[in-house]
C-alpha cells in the first residue's frame, strides 16, 4: 500500500465523521439485530406517530425506506480499526495545502470572522481549523441521505438509543421547515453540512449569521463558521485564553505524574483519559518544560496533561470545548495546531 493511501485512508475516514461524536471504547463483537428493518421502522413509526409526528411527514421522510445501508453499518463498526498513529494522523490533515487554504479563507472571511469573533468571544483560527477539518472549508458535506443513514444506525444494535434520538431530531428540524428532506444529505452517521453537525447539534446550535432566516449551515459561510463559535462557546470557551501547549516530560517525571495525578473519572472516553487539571506552577514543580526545555508560564491556569504516545500536551479548560465538538485526542488537537498555524 502506498505512503499516500495510508495518509488518505483516515483522512477519508474524518470527512465521513460526525461532530460531536465520541471517541469509541474497545470495540465489543457486533450484536445481532433483534428484528428485521421493516419491522423496527414499523415501530419506530408508530413511536413518531405518537409524538406528534403526521403521516405526511414521515412519507417525505423515512417511510419508504426499504433496507438499511450496508456500507454505513460497516464505516460505523470499522472506525476503532483506523489508528495511524498521531504524528501520522496530524500529518495527514495539517498539510501546506491546508494552512494556505485556511490562510486564504481567513482572508477571504475576514469580516464576517471578526463579527463573529466580537460575538461569541472565540478565535477565528480555531473557527477555521474546524471548518477546514470537517468539510474542506465547506467542500466536502457529504452525499449520503442522513434519514437514510440515521435510519440504519438506530436500527444497528451497537448505538441504537443515540441514533434513534438524532432521527427524531431530524425529523424535527423538517417537521420546523429548517430544511427540506430530500436536501438532507451528509457523512454515512448522518452529520451534516459545512460544520458536520449532526441533527441535536443543529438544533442547539446552528445560528443565521447571515440574517436572511435561515440557520443554513449546508450553503452560508457566515452561518456554517458562527454556528462553530456557537458550538463552542456553549461548551465553555474563552477567547481571552487558549487551548495548551506540548510540553517536554521526561521519562521519571511521567513515572511520578502517574503516581500522583489521577485520571480524570467523568465525561467520555477521551476525557477519561487525561489526567485531572492542576495550576501550570504544579506542573512546573514536576519538572514538565516547554518543548524548547524552558519555563511554563507563571500564567494563572490549570492544566491537564494528555500523552499520545511519543508526544505530551499540556491542555487548558478550552481544551475541553473542542473535545465537545468531538472526542478525541487525536480530532482535537489537530484542530488546536492547525489553528496555531492559521493565525
Amino acid at each position: 500500500m502506498s505512503r499516500l493511501l495510508i495518509l488518505l485512508l483516515p483522512l477519508l475516514a474524518l470527512a465521513a465523521a460526525p461532530a460531536a461524536r465520541q471517541e469509541p471504547t474497545p470495540a465489543a463483537p457486533p450484536a445481532e439485530n433483534p428484528q428485521p428493518f421493516q419491522a423496527w421502522l414499523t415501530d419506530f413509526m408508530t413511536e413518531a406517530r405518537s409524538r406528534g409526528y403526521s403521516d405526511g411527514l414521515l412519507k417525505q421522510t423515512v417511510a419508504d425506506l426499504e433496507e438499511p445501508l450496508p456500507q454505513v453499518i460497516q464505516s460505523d463498526r470499522n472506525q476503532a480499526e483506523l489508528n495511524p498513529g498521531f504524528d501520522r494522523y496530524l500529518e495527514a490533515r495539517r498539510t501546506r495545502t491546508m494552512v494556505t487554504r485556511g490562510r486564504e479563507m481567513g482572508r477571504t472571511h475576514a469580516t464576517v470572522l471578526g463579527r463573529i469573533e466580537k460575538t461569541y468571544n472565540v478565535q477565528r483560527r480555531f473557527l477555521l481549523a474546524i471548518w477546514g477539518i470537517e468539510s474542506r472549508f465547506g467542500r466536502l458535506t457529504g452525499r449520503t441521505p442522513v434519514f437514510r443513514a440515521l435510519a440504519t444506525l438506530a436500527w444497528e444494535p451497537r448505538r441504537s438509543d443515540f441514533f434513534r434520538n438524532e432521527l427524531f431530531q431530524a425529523l424535527m428540524m423538517v417537521d420546523r421547515g429548517y430544511i427540506d428532506a430530500p436536501s438532507m444529505t451528509g457523512s454515512w452517521a448522518g452529520a451534516m453540512g459545512q460544520t458536520q453537525f449532526m441533527p441535536t447539534s443543529y438544533m442547539s446550535y446552528a445560528v443565521d449569521f447571515d440574517g436572511d432566516g435561515h440557520r443554513d449551515i449546508w450553503k452560508s459561510n457566515p452561518d456554517a463558521l458562527a454556528s462553530i463559535a456557537n458550538y463552542l462557546k456553549g461548551y465553555g470557551w474563552k477567547g481571552d485564553e487558549t487551548w495548551g501547549r506540548e510540553v517536554r516530560v521526561s521519562a521519571p517525571v511521567l513515572e511520578q505524574i502517574t503516581a500522583t495525578i489521577p485520571k480524570r473519572t467523568m465525561g467520555c472516553y477521551a476525557v477519561r483519559n487525561m489526567t485531572e487539571r492542576r495550576p501550570l506552577d504544579e506542573w512546573r514543580k514536576l519538572g514538565v518544560t516547554r518543548v524548547d526545555g524552558g519555563a511554563l508560564p507563571n500564567a494563572e491556569l490549570t492544566a491537564g496533561l494528555v500523552d499520545v504516545g511519543e508526544r505530551k500536551f499540556l491542555v487548558y479548560p478550552n481544551y475541553d470545548a473542542i473535545l465537545g465538538y468531538n472526542c478525541a485526542h487525536y480530532y482535537a488537537l489537530t484542530v488546536a495546531l492547525l489553528g496555531d498555524s492559521l493565525r
